[in-house]
């Protein structure tokens, strides 16, 4: 019985240790994806020059998640962001919203 509570109380404590960075990890994907959303929602004003200003933040919120636990579909929501940055500072709206709504799908599915 007493190996049996330390062991419960050794897994619960090595569980512990891991919690704090694990939430960290999916609240830079939650703060990616609401400035993704901003990006979009701008990007379909046609204001590029905000779009790339919510892209680069969500691309800081989501290499720090990627840095705490890595993730392919932040990897690839990076990869989009990275693109949206691209084409909004060229003043491409458009194509940089797609990239940018594609960005949101891939963040979406590491949640």
């Amino acid at each position: 019985m007493n190996r049996r509570v330390v062991a419960l109380a050794l897994s619960l404590g090595v569980g512990l240790l891991f919690a704090p960075r694990l939430a960290f990890a999916e609240s830079h994907v939650s703060e990616a994806i609401t400035h993704t959303k901003q990006a979009i929602e701008h990007g379909k004003m046609g204001h590029a020059d905000v779009l790339v200003t919510h892209a680069e933040e969500a691309v800081k919120h989501a290499k720090a998640a990627e840095a705490e636990k890595a993730n392919p579909h932040v990897k690839e929501g990076i990869t989009h962001l990275d693109q949206a940055i691209e084409h909004g500072k060229m003043k491409h709206a458009d194509v940089a919203t797609k990239h940018a709504e594609e960005a949101l799908k891939h963040l979406e599915m590491a949640k």
